[in-house]
């Protein structure tokens, strides 16, 4: 089993920056894909940003460009950077890895999740 915990969420300006962190603990060998889902009041659950042994970080087009995924090389820590932040951008961000890739709906372990919001 592989143990997630969310940390940096909070409310942010329109424009402003925010910095979410995660850390795994547990069997953290299994563990070859991690990232980030959100899910927003009335929408469904959206993959944000993942990152691992598959290659290049894949980022869900309405945040290419303004977020950030980076993980750790013991992939204990995944963080998401996020820039110019728009009031659409407010939801739930979950933390989550897998052992082979995340999918649009679905991953092996799942953090608890973060508020994010976004207002003036």
């Amino acid at each position: 089993q592989v143990q997630l915990a969310e940390s940096g969420g909070g409310l942010v300006q329109p424009g402003g920056s925010l910095r979410l962190s995660c850390a795994a603990s547990g069997n953290t060998r299994s563990v070859n894909a991690m990232g980030w889902y959100r899910e927003a009041p009335g929408k469904e659950r959206e993959l944000v940003a993942t990152i691992g042994d598959f290659g290049t970080p894949i980022y869900a087009h309405s945040v290419a460009g303004r977020f950030t995924v980076s993980m750790d090389n013991a992939k204990n820590t995944v963080s998401l950077q996020m820039n110019s932040l728009k009031p659409e951008d407010t939801a739930v961000y979950y933390c989550a890895a897998d052992r082979i890739r995340l999918e649009a709906q679905r991953s092996d372990w799942w953090g608890r999740g973060t508020q994010v919001t976004v207002s003036s």
